[in-house]
């Protein structure tokens, strides 16, 4: 099983496929579904959002990752959550790790989701 953990601005592949692990690009196209598990502090983000708080909050929400443009290295898709859905765009290092831009200035997060490649 294919896992991807999200980070704030780092996502990193923890078990690609055999292909990857020999060093050759994975193919990410396709859809990927997964449970986050978060920490905020702050307003959170669209799929996190709630109220500003001076204390972390733990939350979990559900999530679709559609990835439909790859390049090489290089690749683009979509989040989704039943909340909202964000454009986003990506690069996979030499190591696997998967970086993938993220902004916010009122907002600290930690967010670890696993998804699985669906069929």
């Amino acid at each position: 099983m294919s896992k991807l953990v999200w980070i704030v601005v780092l996502a990193t592949l923890t078990a690609a496929p055999a292909a990857a692990q020999q060093g050759a690009i994975p193919d990410l196209r396709g859809t990927w579904k997964g449970q986050s598990e978060s920490i905020i502090l702050g307003t959170g983000n669209p799929h996190h959002a709630a109220p500003p708080s001076t204390e972390p909050r733990l939350n979990s929400v559900a999530f679709t990752v559609t990835i439909d443009k790859q390049d090489g290295r290089v690749f683009s898709g979509t989040f989704s959550s039943p909340r909202s859905d964000e454009k986003f765009v990506a690069a996979v290092s030499r190591n696997n790790t998967i970086l993938v831009v993220h902004r916010s200035q009122t907002t600290r997060m930690v967010s670890c989701t696993e998804l699985t490649k669906q069929p």
